[in-house]
């Protein structure tokens, strides 16, 4: 087992031949239990359940979900959690501490009345319908209602369900720290996205092929706890109306408006209306995510919550040199179908596939196309006032186009970091000399990878920039401080760059959490100067820019 610690080699020959007389259903709550779940599961009461309530591998017709046995890991251990997402679902910082939380939220033990799940669904994987698909290795263990907010709960790397097809349904300390920061992460930076309470480790070895090059290693097994007030996809209806299973896709859709879009009155009007919505939350989300310099990775169709949340984190990247062309999944590494340029267009070829799946509810595709024409309209409209906001300006005016145009030009002529530019461009004001040498670059001059390469027609390229910019600040209205305070509100300084979550896998495999707690309380307010932080205000590490995981990854977790 090359690459595995003996501790590993040793779990990882336990997880070969243990797994039939290790329990396969986990331990029953004991009496006293010492955490209270407030349990409100909707789901699994009000669709229909597949009857079989075994874990094989399956098709799963007529049904909403499946139940599922989470699998039992050998020796669960905490290494982080969400203060504020434990509250959030009724949850202390007792609650966190103690035993039951790990074995809970690993799936060792199912709490007091909750019966765990996997939900069916289909999908579009990188343009092509991939038929039944499901939570391969994604169990809900319950549904919780707290503050009269509805929680559902879900475990990635739990276990096979019926949907795991090929797969072992299990997840890795690699993927699932990766995860559970990044969910925190695009929440303090105000990004639409699903939550995540905690990360455990299960104490078992998991065989994946990173790179898929045909060298599988072992790594450690670990579950995340995903929060979200649903995990229903757009493949949710998709693989119902698929299947001609249009009064459960009826039922599906009637029970979605009812508890996530209450003002929406059921039938066709209803179906579009309800349509409208997601489009718009979804744009919103595209919006943010161009924003902040976020590429998902696998935007498929399984991918795409309807509530307009990121979902579903895998090969996901930020731009570190800024580049419409980059994807960070290495499956996509031809295609480039997920590139950060073509994320809007891919939503609305997603949209327009959920769009055909409620068609059978509508009756009528023509309202449907008006929205996703809604969603055309809206784009430009909506991506210049985020334009606006980062350059620090009032609504876009007449003008303003040209200027984001030829930015955005310009950041492709050299590698230029994303995130260190418009930061550091709140400095830049209405008075800001340009003169005929480099130094008019020089509040921005930390961005660029190769500052040799500021010379000739692309040092020209950027003074003309620069001459307009300063000219349209001295047109607009706010103030040199109170721009650069509401620039310094939509760009953040930190983010999850992929080498400092790769700096914490490292650390966290070799038994040191501390990067991950460091990280977390830094992303919490990733606006904010913190200057005892300034080590991670900084352009990616030239060790970096090849290293596995800090660069492109792959779907292997």
């Amino acid at each position: 087992m090359v690459g595995a610690p003996p501790s590993l080699v040793r779990s990882a020959w336990a997880l070969s031949v243990d797994l039939r007389t290790r329990p396969t259903k986990p331990t029953s709550t004991e009496k006293n239990f010492p955490m209270h779940l407030p349990i409100d599961d909707r789901f699994i009461h009000e669709l229909p359940a597949d009857p079989d309530r075994s874990n094989r591998r399956r098709q799963v017709h007529q049904a909403a979900f499946s139940y599922v046995t989470p699998r039992v890991p050998s020796k669960p251990q905490l290494l982080h959690a969400a203060p504020d997402v434990a509250a959030m679902i009724g949850l202390n910082a007792d609650d966190i501490q103690s035993e039951m939380f790990a074995r809970v939220f690993s799936g060792a033990v199912v709490p007091d009345g909750a019966d765990p799940y996997a939900m069916c669904y289909g999908g579009h994987q990188f343009g092509s319908w991939a038929g039944q698909l499901g939570d391969g290795r994604a169990i809900n263990i319950a549904e919780v209602k707290h503050d009269d907010r509805h929680w559902m709960l879900q475990l990635k790397g739990a276990g096979e369900t019926p949907y795991s097809r090929t797969a072992d349904g299990l997840a890795v300390l690699r993927s699932s720290l990766r995860e559970h920061l990044c969910s925190e992460a695009m929440y303090h930076l105000g990004v639409a996205t699903t939550r995540s309470l905690s990360l455990i480790t299960t104490g078992d070895a998991v065989l994946r092929d990173v790179m898929y090059d045909g060298h599988p290693e072992y790594e450690p097994g670990a579950v995340v706890c995903r929060v979200a007030p649903s995990f229903i996809r757009f493949g949710s209806f998709q693989i119902l109306a698929s299947r001609g299973e249009h009064d459960l896709l009826r039922q599906l859709a009637d029970y979605t408006i009812q508890h996530y879009f209450p003002e929406i009155a059921t039938g066709e009007a209803g179906y579009v209306e309800f349509f409208r919505q997601v489009t718009q939350r979804t744009l919103a989300m595209i919006i943010d995510w161009q924003r902040v310099g976020f590429v998902h990775g696998v935007m498929n169709t399984d991918n795409m919550s309807i509530h307009g949340a990121t979902i579903d984190y895998g090969p996901y990247g930020w731009l570190e040199g800024y580049d419409h062309a980059w994807t960070p999944n290495t499956t996509d590494r031809q295609q480039r179908r997920y590139r950060y340029g073509n994320q809007p267009q891919i939503a609305l070829w997603n949209l327009a596939q959920l769009a055909s799946a409620l068609v059978p509810l509508v009756g009528d595709a023509e309202p449907l196309r008006e929205v996703l024409a809604e969603f055309q309209t809206a784009f430009p409209v909506q991506y210049a006032a985020m334009m606006a906001a980062k350059l620090g300006l009032d609504e876009p005016i007449d003008g303003d186009e040209t200027l984001f145009e030829d930015l955005e030009q310009l950041l492709h002529l050299t590698e230029t970091d994303m995130t260190i530019f418009f930061r550091r461009l709140a400095s830049v004001g209405r008075e800001h000399a340009i003169g005929e040498g480099i130094d008019f670059l020089e509040p921005i001059a930390d961005a660029f990878y190769a500052p040799a390469e500021l010379s000739g027609e692309v040092l020209e390229r950027w003074r003309s920039w620069f001459t307009a910019y300063v000219q349209r600040l001295q047109a607009s209205e706010p103030s040199d401080a109170d721009r650069a305070r509401r620039m310094n509100g939509v760009n953040p300084k930190y983010v999850l760059r992929n080498y400092m979550a790769q700096m914490a896998i490292d650390k966290a495999t070799a038994g040191d959490v501390s990067l991950i707690h460091e990280l977390y309380e830094l992303l919490k307010t990733p606006y904010a100067e913190q200057p005892e932080h300034e080590n991670w205000f900084a352009k990616r590490p030239d060790w970096a820019r090849d290293k596995v995981g800090c660069s492109m990854l792959s779907c292997s977790s």
